[in-house]
């Protein structure tokens, strides 16, 4: 009989998913960059439509019991899959290493005197290990260890939040549009889109375990990015400012580290995933663990200079591909390989009309929507007319 795992451990994988210095980053931007009054609308909707897409496409694996890559055969045919897969390991490395980046940029400035390449090693090493030894091994460990890093980022909230002296937050000279913001907020959950069926193909109850991450990741992100926007409000970008002036020391740096490993064992175990699905034969466990040790060194090269517009070429890539999947599977059927040259097609203008737009600060809808709106209204366009 096939392990399977259980609504419990689903909501603390993707609880934990969220709360990353990432996450929290993100809110910064937003807050150091936004008036207060206009940021709160346009980040919940964001994220309500990103976890609302999750969803639709984790139960998507979660039906076929199948991988996210495999996921998405039925619609894009074997070398769509392929190509979309070689392109999922590529951000995935490249995610990988920004996360790490960020997790040991955020504990160099709790001066713990350790260099900065010696910081992101140890943390490959770490989620190296747990990918090694699977989730399905320690998921006993993986709920404990999500249940600290909740109190402990409970605590780092409400210490922060009484440090607030003023609602009013320092705001850049350029400011954030309505859309701006949003395109910021949805960027996120997008950027998990092709992981999520990763996890969802083995739960034992689809619809409720499905539901639940998504909806776990969606309150998890939303209070990383309030934890962004508390950094703002006591007067710094720094999020490992933040956590020394709140007092936080050697709690900060649990928080720091263990929001950093349980983050990037995720990615990390799902480029494994992504890889079998190109070259069968491939162990995921190994692939995983190196992608670990290129992420590392990609860390130390830098990487995370480029971090924002990595995150919105992810986007651009993969919500429109997700948006003529949704559309393919749920209004057609399960088996829609023949038409996967048009699909791909529709992908592509998707992709263009989101590289277009992506530099538009007045667009309407923003770059996502649209392109999540031409892509998919190609795909409901064959499925009608053809």
């Amino acid at each position: 009989m096939e392990h399977r795992t259980g609504l419990f451990t689903n909501v603390a994988i993707w609880f934990g998913v969220a709360i990353s210095v990432s996450e929290i980053l993100a809110g910064v931007q937003i807050a150091s960059a936004a008036p207060i009054d206009t940021i709160w609308v346009p980040l919940i909707l964001g994220h309500v439509i990103g976890g609302m897409l999750l969803f639709a496409v984790g139960y998507i694996g979660a039906q076929l019991r199948v991988n996210a890559m495999e996921s998405i055969k039925s619609t894009f045919g074997n070398y769509g899959s392929k190509f979309f897969a070689f392109l999922n390991v590529m951000q995935l490395i490249a995610w990988v290493a920004v996360l790490n980046a960020q997790g040991a940029q955020a504990l160099m400035g709790l001066n713990l005197g350790i260099p900065f390449p010696v910081i992101c090693i140890i943390l490959a090493f770490l989620v190296a290990v747990w990918v090694f030894v699977g989730l399905k091994r320690t998921s006993k460990i993986t709920s404990a260890v999500m249940i600290v890093l909740t109190l402990l980022l409970i605590l780092l909230t409400f210490k922060l939040f009484g440090l607030e002296t003023s609602l009013t937050l320092p705001v850049s000279a350029q400011t954030l549009t309505f859309w701006n913001i949003f395109e910021v907020s949805i960027a996120m959950p997008i950027s998990w889109l092709p992981v999520i069926s990763d996890y969802t193909k083995d739960v034992e109850k689809p619809v409720k375990a499905t539901a639940l991450s998504a909806i776990a990741y969606t309150i998890a992100s939303l209070w990383m990015y309030f934890i962004g926007i508390e950094v703002v409000g006591v007067g710094t970008l720094d999020v490992s400012q933040a956590i020394l002036i709140s007092g936080l020391g050697v709690q900060g740096v649990i928080i720091l580290v263990l929001s950093t490993v349980t983050t990037n064992f995720l990615a990390t175990n799902s480029a494994g995933e992504s890889a079998k699905a190109i070259f069968n034969r491939l162990d995921p466990k190994l692939t995983g663990v190196i992608v670990s040790i290129l992420s590392a060194l990609l860390a130390i090269s830098g990487i995370m200079d480029h971090y924002i517009d990595f995150l919105y070429l992810i986007s651009s890539v993969f919500a429109p591909m997700a948006s003529v999947l949704l559309v393919s599977y749920y209004l057609e059927g399960k088996n829609t390989s023949r038409d996967w040259y048009w699909n791909i097609f529709a992908w592509l203008c998707g992709f263009i009309v989101y590289q277009i737009t992506v530099n538009m600060d007045t667009i309407v809808l923003g770059p996502t929507l649209l392109s999540v709106i031409v892509s998919g209204a190609l795909a409901f366009f064959w499925i009608k007319f053809n």
